[in-house]
């Protein structure tokens, strides 16, 4: 697990010198996603970086597209692509949108408003399933999406059609842009809600790699979702718990401060 942290860490570190390169935001949610992503390239997921379509891959979705920057980082230290095309990052013409698109290899779909991923996860799952195929489908969703209506038709429709090959996680950072999320709409009790729409649900410390990866790896006979209790800003202290840092970018001093604490 140390490994991981470590590695982790990296990409914390690169998803600063992205936004600050490129004057981008988005910051507190890339950073909450990190430790999920890490866990699943470099330990869940059957993928091949130097053939990304190969057929009998795992997909994964980023749902919560927006976190684009988290995504390349961990992807460039996977070896999808040199980590010197971390600097091209929201630059014009960049394969490495501010949002994720199918274009860049290993990108499974593109990632635009929020609320889609589970239902293209399902058709997905459904199309392996009816394939005999064995791959498996990870998904990445941010909180505020789960306000969504496509998302608990995706959940009816997954679990009605035994999609066990579906793996939903959460990334429960408690925010929704700069607003707490259950200010806007409550979503809680996700467990008790996705076990009501007949999937498998467990909730688990988003940042405990040893947890987290024991109970997404459990398999079952239902689609299984996973809340992942995060913090937003995870790693920078003057980030962590402000959802100010979904939508504002860094000056010079706000990343210096930053990739001091990241380094350490």
């Amino acid at each position: 697990m140390e490994n991981l942290a470590a590695i982790a860490k990296q990409c914390r570190q690169k998803v600063l010198e992205m936004a600050y390169a490129a004057k981008d935001s988005h910051i507190g949610c890339a950073l909450s996603s990190v430790d999920v992503l890490v866990l699943l390239f470099f330990r869940v997921m059957n993928v091949n970086p130097e053939d990304p379509r190969f057929s009998e891959r795992d997909r994964f979705i980023l749902s919560k597209g927006h976190a684009a920057a988290a995504l390349y980082a961990v992807m460039s230290a996977r070896g999808f692509f040199p980590r010197e095309a971390l600097a091209t990052f929201a630059q014009n013409g960049s394969e490495l949108a501010s949002h994720v698109e199918r274009k860049l290899p290993g990108v499974e779909t593109n990632g635009g408003s929020g609320g889609h991923g589970l239902s293209i996860g399902a058709g997905m799952a459904l199309a392996a399933q009816a394939d005999g195929a064995n791959y498996r489908i990870f998904i990445l969703m941010g909180d505020g999406e789960l306000q969504e209506g496509s998302v608990w038709e995706a959940a009816m429709f997954a679990s009605s059609r035994n999609l066990s090959n579906l793996t939903l996680i959460v990334d429960r950072n408690g925010f929704q842009t700069w607003n707490k999320v259950d200010d806007i709409v409550a979503v809680e009790s996700l467990v008790e809600k996705f076990r009501a729409f007949g999937w498998d649900a467990d909730e688990v410390n988003g940042h405990d790699f040893e947890r987290l990866g024991s109970v997404i790896e459990r398999t079952g006979d239902r689609p299984h979702a996973i809340i992942a209790r995060t913090v937003k800003g995870k790693g920078v202290s003057f980030m962590e718990g402000d959802g100010v840092w979904h939508s504002k970018s860094m000056s010079d001093e706000h990343y210096h401060r930053a990739m001091k604490e990241v380094q350490s």
